[in-house]
C-alpha cells in the first residue's frame, strides 16, 4: 500500500519526468514542489472510517471486474461484441480506479498528506487518460447495442472483429488525446503558494485553484475539453437508447423485455458515470465541497457496481460465471483427488 499505481509509473520513467519536470519548473515560474491534499474529512474518526469502508470497496471493485474479465476470457461470450466490450470496460475500470484508491486510503492513515509536482502531473494525465477510454467505450457499447437491435440482419458484418479492435483503439486514441490537452493546460501553470489541493486527488480545478496567474481562459479550455466532451457523448448515449426503445416496441414481449434488461444495464452505468462529472466539469472553472463527494461515484461507485450491474441483470452473464468457475472448482478437485 506504501507504493502506488503512479509511485510505479513515475518509477518507470523517472530520468525522463523529473529532466522534463525540472526545464517545467524553470520555465514557469513555480516554486512549489509538492502539494498537499486536503482530502476527504480532516476528522480522524471520519478519516478511519472511510478506509475500512473504501478498502471494502476496493477488494469489490478487484474481485468484481476480475470475475467478468476472467469469465468472458474463457468462455464463448468473448467472441461476441458486447462482452468484448465489457472486457475492456473492467480492465479500465481496476486501472481507472487504482489509479486513485492506493493513494486515497494511504492518505486517510497518514498524518500529512503529500503529493509531489511529478505524481501530481502523472496522477492528472492517467485519470483523464483512462476515464476518457472509459467514456468512449461506453459509447461503443450503446453503438453496438444500437446495431444488434435496430439493424440485427447486418450486426455481424457491422459488428465484425476487425471493427471492434479498430472502435477501442479510436477510444485509447481519443482518452489520450483529451488527457494530453488537459495535461498542457497544466503543465505550465506557475504554482507560487498556497500549495493545499483541496480534494483527495489531483484534478484540473483544484490546481487551477492554486495556479498565480489568470486561469480565466484556461478554464474555459477546459470546459470545451472535458465539460463539451462529457455532454456530447451523454447527449449521444441517450439518443442512441431512445431509438433502441423506440425500435422495441414492435418486437415481441420475450425479446423486448431480454432488450430492455440489457440498454437498462447500460443506462444505469452511463447515468452513475456522467452525472457527477456532468456537475464538475460542465460549468465554470470552480470548486465546491461537494466535488469530492460527486467524485467518489465516478472514481469508486461506479467501478464498483458495474459488474454487479451486468452480472445481476444478465443471464448470459450468469451462465458464463457459472461455466467457467464450476468447471475450474472441478478441475481442482480431480487434481486434489
Amino acid at each position: 500500500m506504501n507504493i502506488s499505481v503512479i509511485d510505479l509509473c513515475i518509477m518507470s520513467f523517472q530520468g525522463p519526468v523529473n529532466a522534463f519536470l525540472l526545464h517545467w519548473t524553470m520555465e514557469s515560474g513555480s516554486n512549489v514542489t509538492v502539494f498537499i491534499l486536503l482530502g476527504l474529512s480532516q476528522n480522524r474518526n471520519i478519516e478511519i472510517l472511510c478506509f475500512v469502508l473504501f478498502l471494502f470497496c476496493y477488494v469489490a471493485i478487484w474481485i468484481g471486474n476480475l470475475l467478468i474479465m476472467i469469465s468472458i476470457t474463457f468462455s464463448l461470450l468473448v467472441d461476441q461484441p458486447m462482452y468484448f466490450f465489457l472486457n475492456y470496460l473492467s480492465l479500465s475500470d481496476l486501472c481507472y480506479t487504482s489509479t486513485v484508491m492506493p493513494k486515497l486510503m494511504t492518505d486517510l492513515l497518514a498524518e500529512r498528506k503529500t503529493i509531489s509536482c511529478n505524481n501530481c502531473m502523472a496522477q492528472l494525465f492517467i485519470l483523464h487518460f483512462l476515464g476518457g477510454i472509459e467514456i468512449f467505450i461506453l459509447t461503443g457499447m450503446a453503438y453496438d447495442r444500437y446495431v444488434a437491435i435496430c439493424k440485427p440482419l447486418h450486426y455481424t458484418i457491422i459488428m465484425n472483429r476487425q471493427r471492434c479492435n479498430t472502435i477501442i483503439v479510436a477510444c485509447c486514441t481519443g482518452g489520450f488525446l483529451h488527457s494530453a490537452s488537459q495535461f498542457l493546460l497544466t503543465i505550465f501553470l506557475p504554482f507560487c503558494g498556497p500549495n493545499e489541493i483541496d480534494h483527495y486527488f489531483c484534478d484540473v480545478y483544484p490546481l487551477l485553484k492554486l495556479a498565480c496567474t489568470d486561469t480565466s481562459r484556461i478554464g474555459l479550455l477546459v470546459i470545451v475539453n472535458s465539460g463539451l466532451i462529457a455532454l456530447v457523448t451523454f447527449v449521444i448515449l441517450m439518443v442512441s437508447y431512445f431509438l433502441i426503445l423506440h425500435t422495441i416496441r414492435a418486437f415481441p414481449a420475450e425479446s423486448r423485455a431480454k432488450a430492455l434488461s440489457t440498454c437498462s444495464s447500460h443506462i444505469t452505468v452511463v447515468v452513475l458515470f456522467f452525472g457527477p462529472a456532468l456537475f464538475i466539469y460542465i460549468r465554470p472553472a470552480t470548486t465546491f465541497p461537494e466535488d469530492k463527494v460527486l467524485a467518489l461515484f465516478y472514481t469508486i461507485i461506479a467501478p464498483m457496481f458495474n459488474p454487479l450491474i451486468y452480472t445481476l441483470r444478465n443471464m448470459e452473464m450468469k451462465t458464463a460465471l457459472r461455466k467457467v468457475w464450476c468447471q475450474k472448482a472441478f478441475l481442482i478437485g480431480r487434481q486434489i483427488i
